[in-house]
């Protein structure tokens, strides 16, 4: 952690308000992308892929994105297609998969082709969990959801509504949004929404109204992630969220749920800001990581956190217990080639 700044009063508050000593930190390590530190070894490549029903295609082109998240996924652009995907996974180790498809002009992903064989998946594999980012849903499309049998649901909530017409060009509520989150909870689903960390050009602007929406529904677990412009047109770029307010986000987010398991998602700025917003996480008490920085075994054990691995989704992490099938790697113990800090 040698470099990174944090700021001494947050470090503070944290320190007064954080969970109890005892309380255990899961570190994530999906497939997404290559991923190893001196204190995880590199990720099982197939482990948990991530698989887009409409290829790189999306209508929305929202301006953090524009789309290009979905390049780095698998396309099943058929039911077909999906059950083919799904065989070769699992036939190449996979234990899950994250999957996703561009919206329409709605933000609507059109899964409905997708039901059927999805069931048909989960029901030849049971042990096989799958994730959906369900985009924004009605009452019957959440039931058809939970029919298909996916393991986790997940949704972004925006609170500001100038973000939802700037940044997603997007002719829909916040009231939508929330009213997706209702719509999930009320079935039998585990319900993981995220909430984007400087969505609107890098200003925090609707996420404290997302996470009382949060609050107000009691899902199975948030996932936070940070935004990352990478693809952001010149005539509208992104600031880069600090880290300072990042981190006080954390406080608050755990403050106001202190029950529901609070997760880092994978997605969040690289380089030190990364290391000092994953540090932030450790401290303010937050449940799992994916893909932590370097050093981030070592602050949870310095802390009295016990650590786990697991090569998988954290929206898998709800209720805080294991909801996939345990990693082939060893427990983050002394001597057994994963966790390598000295604090214990």
């Amino acid at each position: 952690m040698e470099g990174i700044a944090l700021d001494a009063a947050l470090v503070g508050e944290m320190q007064r308000r954080s969970a109890a000593p005892a309380a255990g930190i899961d570190f994530y390590t999906p497939s997404f992308k290559a991923y190893a530190t001196s204190e995880i070894s590199a990720c099982g490549k197939n482990a948990w892929p991530a698989v887009s029903i409409t290829g790189p295609d999306c209508k929305l082109q929202c301006d953090h994105c524009k789309g290009k998240i979905l390049h780095n996924m698998i396309p099943a652009r058929s039911p077909a297609d999906l059950w083919h995907v799904a065989i070769r996974q699992i036939e190449r180790g996979a234990r899950g998969m994250l999957l996703s498809g561009g919206s329409n002009h709605r933000n609507e992903v059109e899964y409905d082709p997708y039901y059927a064989t999805i069931r048909r998946i989960k029901d030849a594999f049971p042990q096989f969990r799958i994730a959906l980012h369900t985009a924004l849903a009605d009452r019957d499309t959440a039931q058809c959801m939970e029919e298909s049998g996916i393991d986790a649901a997940m949704m972004d909530v925006i609170g500001a509504q100038e973000t939802i017409t700037q940044v997603y060009h997007l002719k829909r509520s916040v009231d939508d949004f929330e009213r997706t989150l209702e719509n999930l909870v009320a079935t039998r689903l585990k319900v993981v929404p995220h909430i984007v960390l400087g969505l609107h050009y890098g200003r925090l602007l609707g996420e404290r109204q997302a996470l009382e929406m949060v609050r107000r529904h009691t899902p199975a677990a948030l996932v936070l992630v940070v935004a990352m412009p990478f693809y952001a047109p010149a005539h509208r770029p992104f600031a880069v969220p600090g880290s300072l307010e990042v981190g006080q986000f954390f406080l608050d987010a755990r403050k106001a749920l202190p029950d529901i398991p609070l997760l880092l998602g994978c997605a969040r700025p690289a380089g030190q800001a990364k290391a000092e917003i994953d540090a932030y996480a450790v401290m303010a008490g937050l449940n799992g990581i994916a893909h932590p920085a370097d050093g981030m075994v070592e602050l949870a054990a310095r802390l009295g956190r016990n650590a786990r691995i697991a090569s998988a989704c954290c929206s898998m992490a709800v209720g805080g217990a294991w909801e996939y099938p345990p990693s082939p790697q060893p427990s983050p113990t002394r001597g057994e080639g994963v966790f390598r800090g000295r604090g214990e």
